[in-house]
C-alpha cells in the first residue's frame, strides 16, 4: 500500500535555530501517526511545515504520491495548538462561515452529532468550557471533509473526562477511514490512539514504529513495588534485582511472571504489590533521558 502522505529528509532552520534536521517518515492511508517529544523538539514545526504554513529550508513533502498541489488544502484539515475565535459570532455561525471556505463539506448537524456539540451550537463563541472549544475546534477542522487531518496537542489542557471524549471522538474519525497525523505531549493518549509513533528530541527522530513495538524493544524491565514492611529481612532479597526507596522496595525484572513466582516461594505477602508496567514515557526516559514536558 502506497503511503497518503511522505516525508523525506526535511530540513528547517530559522537564522542560527536548526529546528527540523532531516526528518523522514510516512503515513498510511487510514492510519494514526504520532509525533512525540518535548517542548522544543521539532515536531510542531515539522507539522506546519507539513501543512504548509512554512517553506522547508530543504527536504521533500509528497501527498498521495505528488508533490502538494494547489488542492492540498481542500483535502485537509487542522487543528492549532491556539486558534483565536471571533467572539460576536456563535458556535453555528462559526462552523457556517468555515463552510462557505470550501468547495465539499459535511453537513452541520453530522458534525454536531460526531463532535457532540449540540448543547451549546447556538452559545457565543467565549461562552464555552475549554472541553467544548476543543470538541468545537475539532468539527472547525472537519468541515471539509479532509482526507488528512493534523492534530496539534488536541487534548492540552484538558481535564482528565474531558480528554477521554475527545479520545473517543478521534477513534470514531478513525473508525471512517481518515488520516491522522497528532502530535501530543501525553503518552497515554499516544499510546491509546497512535498506529505508529514517532519519538522526536532536538529536531531529529529518535526512535519510530508501533507503540508495542518500541515498548518491547526500547521499554525496559518491568517494576514491582511493595512495602518494605513486606519482607522480615533483607536476606529475602537475595538474588532480585532490587533497589530501596525510602520505605519501599522496587524490584526491576524482564519475567513478570517469574518474579512473582520467586516472591511467592519466599512467602513474601503481596497484599499491597504495585506491578509499573513499561510505557512509551518509558521509552523516552530510556533513549533520551527527558522527561516528556522539558
Amino acid at each position: 500500500m502506497s503511503a497518503l502522505l511522505e516525508v523525506r529528509n526535511l530540513v528547517k532552520n530559522y537564522k542560527k535555530v536548526k529546528a527540523v534536521q532531516g526528518v523522514s517518515f510516512s503515513v498510511q492511508q487510514g492510519k494514526c501517526f504520532g509525533l512525540l517529544g518535548p517542548n522544543g523538539a521539532g515536531k510542531t514545526t515539522t507539522i506546519e511545515v507539513i501543512e504548509n504554513v512554512f517553506p522547508p529550508t530543504s527536504g521533500e513533502i509528497l501527498y498521495k504520491g505528488a508533490p502538494r498541489s494547489a488542492t492540498f488544502h481542500e483535502e485537509v484539515g487542522i487543528q492549532f495548538q491556539q486558534t483565536s475565535l471571533l467572539q460576536f459570532l456563535t458556535v453555528r455561525e462559526t462552523l457556517q462561515t468555515f463552510k462557505s471556505m470550501y468547495k465539499r463539506t459535511a453537513d452541520i448537524e453530522s458534525l454536531a452529532e460526531l463532535c457532540y456539540l449540540h448543547d451549546f451550537l447556538d452559545q457565543m463563541n467565549d461562552k464555552i468550557s475549554g472541553g467544548q472549544k476543543q470538541r468545537f475546534l475539532l468539527a472547525l477542522a472537519l468541515v471539509n471533509e479532509p482526507e488528512l487531518l493534523f492534530l496539534d496537542e488536541p487534548s492540552t489542557g484538558l481535564d482528565p473526562q474531558a480528554r477521554r471524549n475527545l479520545w473517543d471522538i478521534v477513534n470514531r474519525i478513525k473508525g471512517e477511514g481518515k488520516t491522522i497525523i497528532l502530535t501530543t505531549h501525553y503518552m497515554e493518549e499516544a499510546q491509546y490512539l497512535c498506529d505508529e509513533v514517532a519519538i522526536m528530541d532536538n529536531g531529529k527522530i529518535v526512535v519510530q514504529g508501533s507503540p508495542v513495538e518500541l515498548i518491547k524493544q526500547h521499554g525496559g524491565d518491568v517494576t514491582v513495588i511493595l512495602p518494605k514492611s513486606s519482607f522480615s529481612n533483607l536476606k529475602e532479597m537475595d538474588n532480585l534485582n532490587h533497589r530501596i526507596i525510602e520505605d519501599r522496595i522496587e524490584i526491576l525484572t524482564d519475567n513478570t511472571n517469574r518474579c512473582l513466582e520467586s516472591l511467592l516461594s519466599r512467602n513474601i505477602n503481596l497484599s499491597d504489590i504495585i506491578i509499573q508496567s513499561q510505557n512509551l514515557e518509558s521509552v523516552f526516559l530510556n533513549l533520551t533521558g527527558k522527561k516528556l514536558r522539558e
